[in-house]
């Protein structure tokens, strides 16, 4: 019952802001309710309060007594809808899929695959040493073990 009444309050306030997603939901415990979000432009503290604030206001703590965090997924953390594609064309990501690993910029997305590139050192067909080329590669998102973004400092 706890559990139905924070997935409501959850939807409206998603609904409410569409710019926003679920990435992860769970109650466990003692009504520890956690909650991981993403956003189309990412995710501020100001919209972690707003989920928040959408929940926690509107359940009676005389009646439920419980735990609540909100976070937003992380830059590290694998992207694990194709929502989350988007907003990082032009990064660099490293995929791990059911045929191989892939690390390139991710320059294309649609519902079904995004596209990565990048440069590879191959031999010369003709004659010694080796050449660059440009490869490509367009991975179904139901093809993708892991998919994250990499960090370079």
């Amino acid at each position: 019952m706890f559990i139905e009444i924070v997935k409501k309050l959850l939807q409206d306030a998603l609904t409410e802001r569409n710019d926003l997603f679920l990435i992860d939901f769970s109650v466990v415990g003692n009504n520890e309710i956690k909650i991981i979000i993403d956003g189309d432009e990412g995710v501020r503290v100001e919209d972690c309060m707003f989920v928040s604030r959408a929940i926690e206001h509107n359940i009676d703590r005389e009646e439920h007594d419980f735990a609540l965090e909100v976070m937003s997924a992380g830059a590290a953390a694998p992207l694990t809808l194709s929502r989350q594609y988007p907003k990082h064309i032009g990064r660099n990501l490293g995929v791990t899929t059911n045929d191989g690993k892939f690390e390139g910029t991710l320059t294309e997305v649609n519902d079904e695959t995004f596209t990565l590139q990048w440069k590879a050192r191959e031999p010369k067909p003709i004659g010694k040493g080796k050449v660059t080329v440009s490869k490509t590669e367009k991975i179904a998102y139901n093809n993708v073990v892991e998919a994250k973004v990499i960090i370079k400092f």
